[in-house]
């Protein structure tokens, strides 16, 4: 039997996914969070303190305070900070050690090690349980891509809204920009109780750059992915979802292209369940588009064809474990949740890329997000 560790974070829950994890609570500034013997502390200033003790899923919150006068007390003279804190924590608790999360503050680290106390970093997560969503977990993610789809209708209003005139598409008398596309989507998201940050609008060439937001005009009969990922403000969990759109009428090549991204979704949508290999269901995807006629390959200017991975596990970060591609081998578990989204780039031609979300089973995988997959208009 694994030996339980005892996890230490100092870090606030806006940019630390572990410790909103761990506490279930919202906290804008760093913190002690540390768990022991199977229990959870918080160690908060009285700014926190009432409302860390009625909502939090800490067993114990202690204030800050009080340590800070210790330390004080101790060193004369000295402004104490989270380090002597901690350092009293373990004195008091009797317990030396404790295992940090990989992005622990590299200085209080040291601080730390210098003041005695055995501090070792996770190989790997530090709540491996995050993986595995429980039903109320996958009930945040769905509603966080309720916000997606709703970002997504709003840009397909507004592109079904536009009118080609020369080389640009106007809305409302004004030329439409990514920009203007992109605040229309968050705008959306925002009303529906979440933030989107980064938002993707990206029409033509820009497109072919995956993480490319996109800038400046849009135009008729080019490919525009638009790609949603808000993260819902009530709870901290994240939608993710990705539609292509062309206003106007497209060539037979960008409806070949469009085409095999959505047959390559539907081959990894299939290939999903609990045990499968990820590189397997990566695999599918890219047997479609050789099977196709697309290929990958690098240029001088990059690369183009299908070049990242088929999915991501999705929560609280956007980005978390498990990997869907070609160079991880992990058996998928059962209820984690990962997105699909395979995608075809290719300069001059445009790009495209289809992106949903699901719950892995023992059998199909559970659909948590949703949204149509008509694209010219």
């Amino acid at each position: 039997m694994a030996k339980e560790i005892a996890p230490l974070m100092y870090a606030d829950t806006e940019r630390s996914a572990d410790a909103l994890y761990f506490g279930r609570v919202g906290v804008p500034d760093p913190f002690i969070a540390f768990g022991l013997r199977g229990r959870k502390y918080a160690v908060v200033s009285a700014l926190e303190f009432g409302r860390v003790r009625r909502e939090s899923a800490f067993d114990v919150v202690l204030p800050l305070e009080r340590y800070l006068d210790r330390a004080r007390a101790a060193v004369p003279g000295r402004r104490p900070g989270a380090a002597d804190v901690i350092l009293l924590l373990s004195r008091e608790f009797r317990h030396p050690r404790f295992t940090v999360p990989p992005d622990f503050p590299a200085g209080l680290f040291e601080k730390l090690r210098a003041g005695g106390l055995r501090v070792s970093v996770a190989d790997g997560p530090l709540f491996p349980g995050r993986e595995i969503k429980d039903a109320v977990e996958a009930a945040a993610i769905r509603e966080g891509n309720r916000c997606s789809a709703l970002g997504i209708a709003a840009a397909e209003r507004v592109l079904r809204a536009s009118r080609a005139r020369g080389s640009r598409l106007h809305h409302r008398g004004k030329p439409l920009t990514s920009e203007a596309l992109r605040f229309e989507i968050e705008l959306a998201c925002l009303r529906a109780g979440s933030i989107a940050a980064n938002t993707i609008a990206a029409g033509g060439d820009q497109a072919c750059d995956p993480h490319d937001r996109g800038s400046g005009v849009l135009r008729p009969g080019e490919l525009i992915i638009v790609d949603v990922f808000p993260r819902v403000t009530a709870t901290g969990y994240h939608g993710d979802m990705t539609r292509t759109f062309l206003r106007g009428r497209a060539s037979d090549a960008q409806r070949a292209l469009v085409a095999a991204v959505r047959e390559a979704q539907v081959a990894a949508l299939a290939a999903i369940r609990s045990g499968v290999n990820g590189r397997d269901v990566h695999g599918r995807v890219t047997e479609v588009f050789a099977r196709r006629g697309f290929a990958t390959r690098t240029t001088a200017r990059g690369s183009v064809g299908f070049f990242h991975g088929t999915g991501h596990g999705l929560g609280l970060e956007v980005h978390e474990p498990p990997r869907v591609n070609g160079s991880v081998d992990y058996a998928l578990k059962k209820g984690s949740v990962v997105t699909v989204e395979p995608g075809l780039y290719y300069p001059g031609l445009g790009g495209c890329r289809i992106e949903d979300v699901v719950q892995v089973t023992d059998r199909r995988p559970r659909m948590l997000s949703t949204y149509p997959y008509e694209w010219e208009i």
